[in-house]
């Protein structure tokens, strides 16, 4: 399998208006809550392409078994479930659905921020699209399809196939809150990842080897890119379990991170760059890579 952290024509086009409107007056086990009821609200032919073999079913401890590189990302977001299913037809490549259950919508929308690259699609929830490859988001579940070999019947059976699947997850999903404690202003939101796990945020910024922050399923992080006039930062909030939680976390983090900072909390790091935290409650808020002391300085008091 690929590494899906990477990567006719009229008649078809009847089949796949016949099966979506199938699809869309089918039994209520059609709307799907879970991935048994996904599983059986699933198309076994779409555009020409069939259900190949049985479908497999992963779990955290098997998904290893399955995915070469990036299975531990699907478990640091504490997936539940994946199930595996293959299209085939003698006209072209086979196509591969994955379907992991996240067990939130949350999480589900934390797998898709990991990697947000591609063509905004309209499907499901925040649907990329790259060559060969099509994700997205909706409810408790990712879905991701790709075909083996591109093709231009494939990709057309691809995206066929992901609106099926749309059709069938209900309901839709809501984004983590700590989303809206994000300052709007310069904000880049193709850059925000939502984690709990510092293999992550060290995916997408290099913090330390030790888990400074004290991250754990118990925590909400956002890490989020800003580009203003006076230059570019980024904002790292993470949310604790209590006010405790995150004093204790916000002491290590400066006395390992911020041990120069000044009486108001901001450092020049060795590249030049501005950082900063305070604490908030619950939440930490930290700045990083700021351009400039003042952008620093704004973003950290924008954070309410």
């Amino acid at each position: 399998m690929k590494n899906i952290f990477p990567t006719r024509q009229s008649v078809f086009y009847a089949v796949f208006a016949a099966t979506a409107i199938m699809v869309l007056f089918m039994s209520p086990r059609s709307h799907a809550t879970t991935l048994e009821e996904l599983r059986a609200a699933l198309p076994k032919n779409v555009m020409g392409w069939s259900l190949e073999s049985k479908d497999h079913i992963y779990t955290p401890e098997t998904i290893f078994d399955y995915i070469n590189g990036g299975a531990e990302v699907y478990r640091a977001y504490n997936m539940q479930q994946c199930l595996s299913r293959r299209y085939a037809t003698t006209q072209g490549p086979a196509i591969v659905l994955d379907i992991f259950d996240m067990g939130s919508s949350q999480d589900a929308f934390g797998v898709y921020t990991h990697d947000t690259e591609g063509d905004a699609v309209d499907i499901g929830q925040d649907a990329r699209w790259r060559p060969g490859w099509l994700n997205f988001w909706k409810g408790r579940f990712f879905v991701s399809i790709y075909m083996e070999e591109e093709n231009t019947a494939a990709e057309k059976a691809v995206k066929a196939l992901g609106k099926l699947v749309d059709c069938a997850i209900t309901p839709r999903g809501a984004r983590p809150k700590i989303i809206n404690r994000l300052p709007p202003e310069g904000l880049l939101t193709m850059n925000i990842r939502y984690l709990h796990h510092p293999v992550i945020l060290n995916y997408h910024y290099y913090l330390s080897d030790e888990n400074l922050l004290k991250l754990s399923p118990r925590t909400e992080a956002v890490l989020a890119g800003y580009r203003r006039e006076n230059g570019q930062a980024l904002i790292l909030l993470v949310s604790y379990p209590d006010t405790n939680a995150a004093i204790r976390a916000s002491a290590n983090f400066n006395r390992h991170y911020l041990a120069d900072a000044d009486q108001n909390g901001m450092a020049l790091l060795e590249n030049q760059k501005w950082s900063a935290s305070k604490i908030n409650g619950r939440l930490l808020v930290i700045i990083l890579e700021a351009d400039s002391r003042l952008l620093a300085e704004s973003l950290l008091d924008a954070v309410k």
